[in-house]
């Protein structure tokens, strides 16, 4: 049989193009593995030794499953072609997205509200669309340590850190575990089971390029075991993995800020080379480049929108590029025959690089880009200002001009991750029962740096463009007003600077676990497990001192700092009441209680109980309810403040393309609103960029978020070889840490009149919308519900090879957003695309995948569904299918060595344009890189 039964969802047309006759990273199996070292799973008929398996503490028949659990191996992960874990389990129905290669936000979009910083060259997992600060990563069933990208202090898990040659196979619980495992289980848990057992050497290459020839990947993987046959196992391995970048400006849907557009519209920059020039209450631009001398007020004519903005868009990165460098060991000794002392190490180095278009700088009172620069002025005395008096905010709004001559702004992250455990664990009798114990120490620490080019030091251009007489050497007068290639390389040398950020996150986790069973009940021995832990986390960002002090003319950051501990103690307990009766197979009851003390959040007491009846031995329900919490994380706490820049559609603005309703131009109260907030009256007010800054920050009054959820459903095994699940889950989150929607404050402002909101949006001069206020708070709640449905079915031995098909489906029914608990306001988001931050929320994901095997051939033909989106505004993503492909064939005694070929997108599916997407016009967490995929890879075992 084959070692794991699987079942999955998509839809009838998925399932014409998809069987699997090998187990599939997109199924999802009801069977664990039997043997956690091995990875190998139980036959139909044994169900093997009790071992661990995630969401409980106590051991049991790995058959006896009562929650949704995701199982993916190693085999798993190979027949994807992908390069990394993570987006392995991106793809998975349940998942939201998260950031991966795909996102290239430093210079772009700033700061996202979530008080974790941009998180460049991470890559992470979110479940539920919950995001993923509520998903717990453990490995081996112990926390990690949380990422660090030198851009903040995120409170989530950089799967980029861990490398794939450690692992043997990943659990993903997709239910609520807070009382089980403690904070931030709210959506799920992923436990990435680590190799403790391997013969010989194990190794692989992979080698693969887009079809534009871009892109280029490639992947090493290396791992060694002494087979532990006597008391010592041991395995180690490491591996290599590089990706090569993709430049936004080389596909047809990123070339321009428009969705495959082959001009500018009013979404381009008014960031020019030549400037843009709002003095004097006019618009103005450069006719052309003034060279060799200065400009003249002859020299300029209006601006024209959108004929003048520039295109930023192909200076981005699709894809960016990434390198990993991974090592581990896993260590077990048997010191007696009842205790074993185990060490587990990983050592991991991540190199990446984002890239954004020259900097758009500027002064002004309505500029909008630092306090610093919207205070600065032009003196008169500037050799190069050509309106002989100084510009101030008596008589000029914004100056704007982008800085090419400095190049494009350049990101490089370097992060070196460490981590290690070591366990002493055994077992001991009581009567005839056995109790299995284990003390466990731990420490993780992620360090990273960051260098950044193409900033400039406001308060050196400030001198720049002071009073002459305040320009000594080594200070060179700047010129703002020549156009592009007028900044001399002097100018450029006196004002600019290499910026370095760093930032730090390290964990100590101790933990205590005992389980064993008390006495015999009539369906079995009543199970429990107790423990303690111990944790204290501590993290730190740390900006270049010119960023720190105010002065970056790109995004403001300032130092953020904290710790905290927490002491927890749980119990749970697994009751079988009945077994082995008519209508009761099986029937049990389970239940955890965990209490946790935090240093600076409080403390808290979280439940779960649940129930697991199998009436006949072909049907098993099962139904769980979980209260779940998140403490507030450390950059959510000590953030200082920053910027995001969020696309924002401002009512008041009376450009062409704004034709929504409710707008200065269609909506009388509308009008009165922005005349009273400052514009002009006349109709003339058009929003200079879609950006708005938005300032975040954390907040350290922040208090624990709570949650609740329900999880009903059941597994049907009706034939041999056939299994269907189906679950529903209720997930409700209360006082959820989240910064106020930006473009809902400003609809709040300007369309419903709401002063609060009003008070905490700025305008400036002429009305341009400046700035929206946004640091996180306990605000909102977000109430969400739908269904996972699975199928797997497996033929066996037949004259022509084995076939298989699994079918993976979750269906969105709600998904709510409350933004503010002042107000009944709710943000139905299902069936929609979020925008900025880019998330989709798909209400239909699907996977399906056919597998044929016959000897020592395979073949996988996998298909991926996503249902459409709707955009604000109207715009409708439509529903998109991609299909991949792989080719495998084994040689050699015992099959030693393997061959694959593969293509992802075979069809070259062209991701749907998004219109209010972050950068790039697509949404990274829904859809693939245009463009197909193709690899080839050779593994060898010895």
């Amino acid at each position: 049989m084959h070692k794991h039964l699987r079942y999955g969802c998509a839809s009838l047309a998925l399932l014409a193009g998809t069987f699997a006759g090998h187990s599939s990273a997109y199924a999802q199996s009801t069977l664990p593995p039997e043997n956690p070292e091995s990875g190998a799973g139980p036959s139909a008929e044994q169900s093997g030794d009790a071992i661990v398996v995630t969401g409980s503490r106590i051991r049991r028949d790995p058959l006896s499953q009562d929650a949704p659990i995701v199982f993916v191996d190693s085999e798993d992960i190979a027949k994807t072609g992908l390069n990394s874990v993570n987006d392995v389990l991106q793809r998975l129905p349940s998942s939201g997205g998260g950031l991966n290669g795909k996102f290239n936000n430093s210079g772009n979009l700033g700061n996202p509200p979530d008080g974790g910083g941009v998180g460049a060259g991470a890559a992470e997992i979110d479940l539920r669309y919950l995001g993923s600060r509520r998903v717990l990563v453990l490995i081996d069933g112990i926390r990690f340590v949380n990422g660090a990208s030198a851009s903040g202090v995120p409170g989530s898990t950089d799967l980029n850190a861990i490398p794939e040659s450690a692992i043997e196979r990943i659990e993903v619980l997709q239910d609520g575990a807070s009382a089980i495992y403690g904070s931030d289980a709210i959506a799920g848990v992923v436990n990435i089971i680590t190799k403790k057992r391997q013969a010989g050497f194990l190794a692989s290459a992979q080698i693969g390029t887009t079809d534009h020839g871009d892109g280029t990947t490639q992947n090493y993987q290396l791992s060694w075991g002494n087979k532990g046959d006597g008391p010592l196992q041991l395995v180690v391995g490491g591996n290599y993995v590089k990706t090569g970048g993709i430049s936004a400006g080389d596909r047809d849907i990123s070339g321009f800020p428009p969705p495959y557009a082959t001009g500018c519209d009013s979404t381009c920059s008014s960031f020019t080379p030549n400037g843009r020039y709002f003095v004097f209450g006019q618009s103005q631009t450069l006719r052309s480049p003034v060279i060799g001398r200065p400009s003249t007020p002859a020299d300029f004519r209006p601006f024209v929108s959108p004929g003048d903005r520039f295109n930023f868009a192909p200076f981005n990165y699709l894809q960016i590029p990434i390198e990993r460098y991974g090592a581990f060991a896993n260590l077990k000794y048997e010191v007696t025959p009842d205790i074993n002392f185990s060490l587990r190490g990983i050592w991991n180095q991540r190199k990446s690089k984002n890239q954004a278009a020259p900097l758009p700088f500027g002064v002004g009172v309505a500029a909008g880009i630092t306090p610093v620069l919207d205070a600065t002025s032009v003196d008169a005395t500037n050799p190069y200002n050509p309106y002989g008096v100084t510009l101030d905010a008596s008589n000029t709004q914004f100056i704007y001009r982008r800085f090419v001559e400095g190049g494009p702004r350049q990101f490089s992250q370097d992060v070196e991750t460490t981590y290690g455990v070591a366990t002493l664990d055994g077992k001991f009798q009581i009567g005839e029962r056995d109790w299995y114990w284990d003390l466990n120490g731990t420490y993780g620490r992620n360090k990273a740096s960051q260098r950044m080019l193409g900033n400039i030091d406001s308060s050196k251009l400030r001198q720049a463009l002071g009073p002459l007489a305040a320009c000594t050497a080594p200070c060179v007068p700047f010129n703002l007003f020549g156009g592009a290639g007028s900044i001399t390389q002097q100018m450029i040398d006196f004002v600019t600077f290499e910026q370095n950020d760093s930032s730090r996150q390290s964990t100590w986790d101790l933990t205590g676990n005992l389980t064993g069973s008390l006495l015999d009940l009539p369906g079995g021995p009543l199970g429990v497990a107790l423990g303690v832990e111990y944790r204290d986390l501590s993290g730190r960002f740390d900006p270049d001192p010119v960023v720190a002090a105010g002065f970056s003319s790109d995004i403001p950051a300032g130092p953020t700092k904290g710790s905290y501990s927490v002491k927890e103690a749980y119990l749970e307990i697994n009751a079988p009441l009945l077994s082995d009766r008519p209508f009761f197979q099986l029937l049990e009851l389970n239940g955890a209680v965990r209490f946790s003390d935090y240093s600076l959040s409080g403390s808290t007491t979280t439940l779960k109980g649940g129930v697991n009846w199998k009436p006949i031995k072909a049907l098993r329900l099962r139904a769980s309810y979980a209260e779940g919490f998140r403490a507030p994380s450390i950059g959510e706490l000590f953030g200082t403040f920053s910027r995001f820049d969020q696309q924002l559609d401002d009512p008041c603005s009376s450009h062409p393309d704004n034709t929504a309703p409710r707008r200065f131009a269609n909506d009388a109260a509308v009008r009165q609103n922005c005349i009273a907030a400052g514009v002009p009256a006349n109709g003339s007010y058009e929003q200079a960029n879609s950006q708005i800054s938005v300032r975040v920050g954390g907040n350290q009054s922040l208090t624990p978020e709570t949650s609740r959820s329900w999880v009903v459903g059941g597994v049907l095994s009706p034939l041999p070889r056939l299994s269907i699940e189906a679950n529903y889950y209720d997930i409700e989150i209360h006082r959820a840490i989240q910064s106020f929607d930006a473009e809902v404050r400003v609809s709040d402002c300007i369309v419903d009149n709401d002063p609060a909101a009003c008070a905490l949006t700025t305008r400036a001069g002429g009305g341009q919308l400046t700035q929206v206020a946004g640091i996180l708070e306990n605000i909102a709640a977000v109430k969400t519900d739908g269904i996972d449905l699975n199928l797997a079915y497996r033929t066996g031995e037949t004259g022509v090879g084995r076939f298989g098909v699994t079918w993976n489906n979750t269906f969105l029914l709600n998904y709510d957003v409350q933004p503010s608990l002042l107000s009944s306001r709710v943000l139905s988001r299902e069936g929609t695309e979020q925008g900025s931050p880019s998330q989709g929320f798909p209400k239909w994901k699907a996977v399906g995948i056919l597998d044929w095997d016959l000897a020592n051939h395979g073949v996988s033909l996998t298909g991926r569904y996503i249902s459409k989106l709707k955009e604000a505004g109207g715009n409708v993503m439509k529903a998109r299918f991609y299909t991949d492909f792989q080719l495998r064939i084994s040689a050699g005694e015992d099959n030693r060595f393997g061959f694959a070929l593969g293509v992802n997108n075979l069809f070259d599916t062209k991701a749907p344009g998004c219109v209010t997407c972050d950068i790039n016009n697509f949404d990274p967490t829904v859809y693939d890189l245009p463009g197909r995929y193709l690899y080839a890879r050779a593994t060898v075992k010895m």
